[in-house]
């Protein structure tokens, strides 16, 4: 026997969402069902207002209510040192750190050849006027350990060459509490490649 096409079309629709199977979105659906109304019309509401109201910073490209984000209005920051980032996700867990002080740029995606994006689709020209205007003197790349994002890496550091500003890498090796026999031999690639004197 088949839902109602109401209760298929709810099902559908949290499909949508990263990491949603079937199961996943059929279990979402009853438990909206059982929500009251005042609940419901707070989901829905949330939804509709983040879809509207919610905008990328026109200087770092993070997610914002206004023109600028709260980082970029922040003159407390550390102007000088730029940490470049692939989405606004990877802004607030370096943030929840509480151990970096500096700006942003999110690219808000990587290079990547199978899915057609090249770099003119993620504005790297925009990165170099803010480091001309602005004086930087370091650029954190941030990217993600993965095929893509050391493409995006190499390709931004080869950017800045000849620039008067450094450029970092962030380290990446063994997670703290991590046994040598259950890592991958990329991380303990990197994990050597990384190691530093004590």
């Amino acid at each position: 026997m088949k839902y109602p096409q109401t209760f298929e079309n709810l099902i559908n629709g949290l499909k949508k969402l990263p990491g949603v199977g079937s199961k996943s979105a059929e279990r979402m659906a009853y438990q909206i069902l059982n929500m009251d109304d005042a609940d419901i019309s707070n989901l829905a509401n949330s939804l509709l207002e983040s879809k509207n109201k919610l905008t990328k910073c026109k200087k770092c490209g993070c997610m914002a209510e206004d023109d600028l984000c709260e980082i970029c209005k922040d003159d407390s920051r550390d102007s000088k040192t730029l940490c470049i980032v692939q989405t606004s996700k990877d802004v607030y867990a370096l943030e929840k750190v509480k151990n970096y002080h500096g700006v942003y740029y999110v690219l808000n995606g990587v290079i990547s050849a199978s899915l057609g994006i090249t770099p003119s689709d993620l504005n790297l020209n925009a990165i170099i006027n803010r480091i001309e205007q602005e004086e930087i003197q370091e650029v954190i790349l941030a990217t993600n350990p993965n095929i893509e994002g050391e493409t995006t890496a190499l390709y931004i550091a080869k950017l800045l060459e000849g620039k008067n500003v450094e450029v970092t890498r962030l380290a990446y090796g063994l997670p703290v509490g991590a046994s040598l026999d259950y890592a991958d031999e990329f991380t303990l690639i990197k994990a050597m490649q990384g190691r530093r004197k004590l």
